[in-house]
């Protein structure tokens, strides 16, 4: 299954984008894993642009109200995706302002990493992690532990 995560910006923080590229880098040995970030602008030109950019995929929108699962969760997830023949997943992380309703309510699934409200930077970590962890559990290597 191949991975598009699209992100308003990119990381400012020097760790932040240490830690993107470690991720990207461990997931591209196991994984198609792309991203893809949107310059800020108007919610409604930012939305239409993720749509378009998530077009084919089964969009995801990655929000604190969003359906929150354990890292063995995420795991079955994909398999079952895998196994339904899901080609490409699309997981979409707001600005500061985060995902409107509309958004929210045209895409397959809201999915939250957390209750608390994550900064973007932070939260495409998370997300990449978790992509990374899911795998390695699909795959029984040690990473992850229980």
């Amino acid at each position: 299954m191949n991975w598009k995560i699209v992100t308003i910006g990119k990381p400012a923080l020097p760790w932040a984008r240490d830690a993107v590229a470690d991720y990207l880098a461990r997931l591209s040995r196991t994984a198609k894993v792309e991203w893809m970030a949107l310059k800020e602008g108007p919610v409604e030109q930012v939305e239409k642009a993720m749509m378009l950019a998530g077009e084919g995929s089964y969009r995801i929108a990655l929000d604190e109200r969003g359906k929150q699962m354990r890292s063995t969760a995420l795991a079955q997830w994909i398999k079952s995706k895998e196994l339904s023949a899901t080609k490409r997943v699309c997981l979409f992380v707001g600005g500061a302002d985060g995902h409107s309703q509309r958004f929210r309510e045209s895409v397959q699934e809201t999915w939250a990493l957390s209750t608390m409200t994550l900064q973007h930077e932070m939260a495409l970590i998370v997300l990449l992690e978790q992509i990374y962890r899911a795998g390695t559990i699909n795959r029984g290597e040690p990473y992850h532990r229980e």
